[in-house]
């Protein structure tokens, strides 16, 4: 890849709990007169008498059961600062906000205030980032209006802190983790598989790395027996707020690096961007393939999608729509499109979690249980203080934020399993095809050049799927028009 091309603020402390009082934490060095049974057992190892803490019961019961992936042992058996005790704060401090109650909610992010430092270990960074996330909300929704004045203290804007790349630093970027590099493999393989022995290919690139995935398949295309085909390629100009990474760059100015790379593959290639957004389900994109489609014979289509079908809205989001069925998901009027397009092979490459939940709750919880994920991979590659762990944690922020703080067509972060994908291709008339030995073991190859605790899996349909020491990460699929 790399051949083609401030940290955040820490908020303020929120006040004092109402008596006056601190948090007070128990080690095993302290007062050895008092007994194990008069020391509460319960994440918050001090709370303020005469305040009622209903939902306290819960989170003492809970936090040993937890579905937080990395458990940690705390004294009497659960740490203040365990994945699952913050876990717990987080859905407990949402809960106040929704219910605007301020007095609660600030007591709570005291307390994660302190044991969630934005620049401690991984599960810490990770609960911060949740509860910057929850403030930004409560200054989105107007409650617990006394929490906005900390808000704008606090910078939690952190679509502020969000880097832009040159060319070079992105392909770099990528390369830390196999995250994106994933997909490319996969994709890249079943593409030349499928377009072999054809003499026009028209790659409708629907992707969140700004074409970084072209330059290798490119590479593939230039090294067929039977010569390169003429290439087209078609990427949607993202009118709105796009997500991250973000690319210093203009279309035009990434175009002319794309078809100047090609030619140096002695391949012709034609750069094409339209203006279109997830937001409309690409109509004007799909529209315009179309069009092409029907006055050009023999040119192969083929949709490579990476990571940006979470982003067409989906049912939940239909009410925001103008639209005159909203019954109708936006991604299944996608999907529809598509399929009318009678593509030669469609791609989906995208991130194996829940993320559409319309209770709050039940989204922080997904979103918790997924993205400690990143968090604890980055530490294998990039060192504390890095500049590039600022960047790559930075965009894992601006995820948590989208996923927790927004809502309609604002939140784009609306990712699904792999099975509601395939239920969701299979009912607009696609049908798997699989990827081939040779994907897995391009995939295999790539894997080996990252640090251990990343594996693939291959299913029964012979999809792919990247994992991080044992739990799914990303998925890669396959599809053709079904008869």
């Amino acid at each position: 890849m790399m051949q083609y091309f401030t940290s955040a603020p820490v908020l303020p402390p929120a006040p004092l709990l109402p008596n006056g009082d601190g948090i007070v934490f128990y080690s095993d060095d302290d007062d050895e007169a008092a007994s194990s049974s008069s020391k509460p057992h319960s994440c918050l190892q001090y709370l303020p008498q005469h305040h009622s803490w209903p939902w306290l019961p819960g989170l003492v019961s809970s936090s040993s059961s937890s579905s937080s992936p990395k458990p940690d042992i705390g004294v009497g058996g659960g740490s203040i600062s365990s994945a699952g005790c913050m876990e717990q704060l987080l859905v407990h401090c949402a809960t106040a906000i929704e219910a605007n109650d301020a007095t609660l909610a600030q007591q709570i992010i005291w307390v994660l205030n302190n044991i969630a430092p934005s620049d401690g270990d991984s599960d810490q960074r990770l609960a911060s980032a949740f509860l910057r996330a929850l403030i930004v909300r409560a200054s989105k929704t107007g409650s617990c209006e006394n929490m906005l004045v900390a808000a704008a203290a606090g910078g939690t804007n952190l679509a502020l802190y969000l880097h832009r790349f040159s060319a070079v630093d992105l392909a770099s970027f990528i390369d830390l983790t196999p995250w994106h590099r994933f997909g490319f493999a996969a994709a890249n393989t079943a593409i030349a598989e499928a377009v072999e022995g054809l003499p026009a290919v028209h790659l409708v690139d629907l992707g969140t790395t700004h074409c970084m995935q072209m330059p290798t398949l490119i590479d593939l295309l230039a090294k067929r027996p039977e010569g390169p085909p003429l290439l087209r390629l078609t990427v949607p100009a993202l009118t709105a707020t796009a997500a991250p990474p973000l690319l210093d760059m203009s279309y035009d100015e990434l175009g002319a690096r794309l078809v100047n790379f090609a030619r140096s593959r002695n391949i012709q290639m034609e750069f094409l961007a339209v203006p279109s957004d997830p937001t409309e389900a690409f109509a004007t994109l799909m529209e315009q393939v179309r069009v092409r489609r029907l006055v050009t014979q023999g040119e192969a289509v083929i949709v490579n999608c990476h990571m940006m079908l979470h982003c067409i809205p989906e049912e939940t989001a239909a009410a925001v729509l103008s639209s005159p069925s909203p019954t109708l998901s936006p991604r299944s009027t996608f999907l529809k499109t598509l399929r009318g397009l009678e593509p030669t092979l469609v791609t989906v490459v995208d991130e194996d979690a829940d993320l559409t939940p319309c209770d709050l709750m039940r989204r922080l919880r997904a979103a918790f249980n997924y993205l400690w994920i990143p968090y604890d991979a980055v530490e294998t590659c990039v060192g504390k203080g890095s500049e590039q762990r600022r960047w790559y944690e930075g965009g894992v922020c601006w995820k948590i934020e989208n996923v927790i703080a927004q809502e309609g067509t604002q939140r784009v972060e609306r990712q699904e399993t792999k099975g509601r994908w395939a239920g969701r291709m299979r009912a607009a008339g696609f049908r798997s095809v699989g990827l081939t030995e040779e994907a897995a073991a391009e995939v295999r190859g790539m894997l080996d050049e990252h640090a251990a605790g990343w594996g693939m899996k291959r299913d029964d349909d012979h999809d792919l799927t990247l994992t991080w020491k044992g739990h799914n990460v990303v998925f890669a699929t396959a599809w053709i028009p079904a008869p």
